[in-house]
């Protein structure tokens, strides 16, 4: 006998998609049983999109063209070994005695094609073969790359605010070109010091070198003024420097004037007199005044501006009691001096000169990304190691710019949570966007001869991190603009044939 029924009993099969139901509790106690797997996994999931942009700025191409290789000959061959010290730095280990910790990460592993990495000491003895000519190579390619950065974020700056600094390395060995110098925090102890440029408007290092720790000459400062130009892409064509009271002296005024920069410098030795009756005050709640002059210190031959800035001293307004008095007038204030080519109110190129300030925190950003950390005793090692540290500082500017240019290329309701992660990690400084953005779990699985990487969805980083990625895909598929349809036309011409 057959029964007929209304209601269809069938299994239906279950849907491995998200499906968006509420997801059950997980319960983690210690008789959790436990287990391995064999796929792979690797913490760095964000070092794709380093992967995907030096495919975007064809990078290999630009070091192949204007890299120096030394004498030493390795089996990974020069690029990959310079990247991969690279991306030890990217992903923040500075010391190469750390690379035991990724030597077999599934993400790194699988960019260089091998099982492992080589051990430490094969890079080591990469970095030992190292000099001055690779470091001045590696000037030359983040010349390059720089204005391809620039082209891909569709940057043309035409004026540019350049900040020269100089730091302090302590040193606690024996290494060469060690002085005894201005140490502020470590009084009396050798150490190098390193000049660094940076430009405001993009946040990245423009130039610079590793130094003795002696203080510069006006000859050495003129010098390094006139390399300057070498590594500005071909949109610029104003530029404003602005420098501590170590680059005040003729060489470096005339160097100034020669490259037709205007400049705003510190004072430290010239005594300009400033006329009584021209002190003004532009804020009256303020008890801050003003003033300016022409004035021809001993030994130029040419007479500059110099811009004062004056404030009272704490005490020095006590109406009323018995205080012994100042012999001079000028005892009364603290000055503030700056030899300066630009024109307007005084109180106008000392505020601009203010927002040099902000190259002291993009100089201790960069001595936490590996400036400090001095790997070698020879100078020649650490003068290349310099340059390999700033050019990892660099790509992670460059990587925030496309962060930036990603969310501005996609409507904000598409991708709302994106647009928000994109932007804690385009504000931040690199250790946090290196949280956001770098240190992202994943997992490489391969299957059908293909490795894939795969993210977790329960992460809050994720939808970032892949809005991010498909930008860079998307930008990889397009005429690279250097190319074809640039805003400007690239000072530097690779030799490719």
């Amino acid at each position: 006998m057959v029964k007929k029924q209304k209601k269809d009993n069938t299994k239906k099969p279950i849907s491995k998609a998200n499906n968006n139901k509420p997801e059950e509790a997980r319960r983690i106690s210690a008789s959790t049983h436990y287990e391995t797997c064999s796929e792979q996994l690797s913490p760095f999931g964000g070092v794709l999109a380093l992967i995907k942009f030096f495919d975007l700025v064809r990078f290999e191409e630009i070091f192949e063209d204007a890299y120096q290789k030394p004498k030493r000959e390795t089996k990974l061959g020069d690029y990959r070994m310079v990247v991969g010290i690279l991306m030890l730095i990217f992903i923040g280990f500075n010391r190469l005695a750390h690379f035991v910790y990724i030597r077999t990460d599934a993400m790194l592993c699988g960019f260089f094609r091998v099982v492992c990495l080589p051990v430490v000491s094969t890079f080591w003895r990469y970095v030992n073969s190292l000099g001055i000519n690779q470091a001045n190579s590696l000037l030359r390619i983040m010349s390059i790359l720089r204005e391809r950065a620039w082209q891909q974020c569709r940057l043309s700056h035409k004026l540019i605010h350049i900040d020269i600094d100089t730091t302090v390395e302590t040193i606690y060995g024996n290494q060469q070109g060690g002085r005894r110098g201005h140490n502020t925090r470590h009084r009396g102890k050798k150490g190098y010091r390193p000049i660094l440029c940076f430009i405001e408007e993009t946040r990245e290092f423009l130039a610079g070198k590793l130094r003795r720790g002696d203080t510069m000459s006006g000859k050495e400062c003129a010098a390094f003024i006139k390399t300057i130009k070498d590594r500005l892409p071909g949109c610029v064509k104003e530029v404003v420097v602005r420098a501590d009271g170590e680059f005040l002296s003729w060489q470096s005024i005339l160097a100034l004037i020669e490259e037709g920069y205007d400049f705003i410098i510190g004072n430290k030795q010239c005594e300009p007199h400033f006329d009584p009756a021209k002190w003004y005050r532009p804020e009256k709640g303020k008890a801050i005044e003003y003033n300016s002059c022409i004035y021809r210190p001993t030994g130029w031959k040419i007479a500059c501006r110099f811009v004062a800035m004056r404030m009272l001293k704490e005490g020095s307004d006590n109406a009323g009691k018995y205080v012994q008095l100042p012999l001079f007038e000028d005892d009364l204030y603290t000055y503030r001096i700056f030899c300066t080519s630009l024109k307007g109110k005084p109180h106008k190129v000392i505020a601009e000169y203010d927002k040099r300030g902000d190259a002291e925190n993009l100089i201790g950003e960069a001595n936490r990304e590996g400036l400090e950390a001095i790997p070698s005793t020879k100078f020649k090692n650490n003068y290349a190691w310099f340059q390999l540290v700033m050019l990892a500082y660099n790509i992670w500017r460059y990587m925030k710019m496309l962060a930036q240019v990603s969310i501005q290329e996609t409507p904000s309701g598409n991708c709302d949570t994106a647009h928000d992660a994109l932007k804690g990690i385009i504000e931040n400084t690199i250790r946090i966007a290196r949280l956001k953005l770098l240190f992202i779990a994943a997992k490489v699985p391969f299957h059908d001869n293909k490795a894939k990487v795969r993210y977790s969805i329960h992460d809050a980083r994720t939808p970032a991190l892949l809005h991010f990625l498909k930008f860079l895909d998307k930008a990889r598929s397009k005429v690279r603009p250097w190319i074809e349809g640039s805003l400007w036309p690239c000072r530097f011409a690779l030799n490719t044939g």
